[in-house]
């Protein structure tokens, strides 16, 4: 008999409210940390998702759901799935270092963040063979602190290890996903799939935040075309320069696919930057063209188009914030 997984998803937005519907749906054992507001309607109405994937509906008694992780006693976790945005990555680190009796022997820490760089913090404070990260293409968006509508899907979810862990630690948490759902594959690359990510946002999402209009619209115009295949061909020259690859050679090979086949599907799809933004919360920014201009900057490589998109997004964040 095979023994039902413990799940901990560690922050309750979008994604991870999307992703912990999968594992309860599949049967696994779930916790979640979240925000008070979240926690208290979690469970009052217990945890739904609308969208593309169904409706699914987990009653409040199918999981629980904490504030703290110091409220959670007496469990051993399989997987922990951190779902926080890039610039809480240390504090979620550092809060989860303070609590490994919670986590069983095999135990696995998966990164479901979008942005660069988020792996090398967890390393400060966990073992290399520990973390993993995800890579998520999928639109998730909250319509209420427990409710998360799935509103587009690119391609399945992808997990493994920038650091040469194994990658049959994690195959029983996709099986689990895909049960769930969402299709989730195990990668032996996934720092070339992080980095197709990195290319997809670092050209749409500070644009789409500036002019305020869906992914769509921007390649529909030779203006904002011509910024964003700039801004890729930047992307590819720091990581040659840092010593990464993704899934194509050459710049012009990635904007074939990126107008083909990525924008159409997400046409309609606004920025995750300008959503936060507009809610008066930080960006990501600093995790995505930010980080591309931290390895530039390291390996003397000039970004000009990614340093301006970021420094607008930046002004716009302070003055919203």
């Amino acid at each position: 008999m095979v023994a039902v997984m413990r799940v901990l998803v560690y922050g309750g937005g979008s994604v991870g409210l999307g992703v912990a519907s999968c594992a309860i749906k599949a049967g696994a054992d779930v916790d979640i940390i979240a925000r008070e507001a979240t926690v208290r309607a979690l469970r009052e109405r217990g945890l739904r998702r609308t969208g593309i994937f169904g409706d699914y509906d987990a009653g409040a008694s199918k999981f629980a759901s904490y504030c703290s992780l110091e409220d959670v006693q007496g469990v051993s976790y399989d997987y922990i799935l951190v779902c926080v945005k890039s610039f809480d990555t240390c504090t979620a680190a550092q809060e989860l270092s303070g609590y490994k009796q919670l986590f069983g022997e095999q135990a696995r820490m998966v990164l479901f963040q979008n942005g660069w760089g988020n792996a090398e913090v967890f390393l400060s404070f966990f073992e290399r063979a520990q973390v993993y990260n995800a890579r998520v293409i999928t639109g998730f968006r909250r319509v209420e602190e427990n409710t998360v509508d799935i509103t587009v899907h690119a391609d399945s979810i992808h997990i493994g290890s920038l650091f040469g862990g194994d990658s049959a630690c994690v195959e029983r948490l996709c099986e689990l996903i895909s049960k769930g759902d969402i299709p989730c594959n195990v990668t032996e690359d996934i720092a070339g799939d992080l980095w197709a990510k990195m290319l997809y946002n670092c050209a749409l999402n500070p644009l789409g935040a500036v002019l305020d209009v869906p992914y769509g619209v921007l390649a529909e115009s030779e203006f904002t075309r011509a910024v964003m295949n700039s801004i890729v061909g930047e992307v590819f020259g720091v990581m040659a320069a840092a010593g990464y690859q993704t899934h194509w050679q050459k710049a012009e090979d990635f904007l074939e696919v990126f107008y083909s086949k990525l924008v159409p599907v997400t046409a309609e799809h606004k920025s995750s930057t300008l959503q936060d933004i507009l809610a008066g919360k930080k960006t990501e920014i600093d995790a995505l063209n930010g980080a591309v201009i931290k390895l530039a900057e390291k390996h003397r490589v000039e970004v000009p188009y990614n340093r301006a998109v970021y420094n607008i997004v930046k002004f716009i964040e302070a003055g919203r914030s």
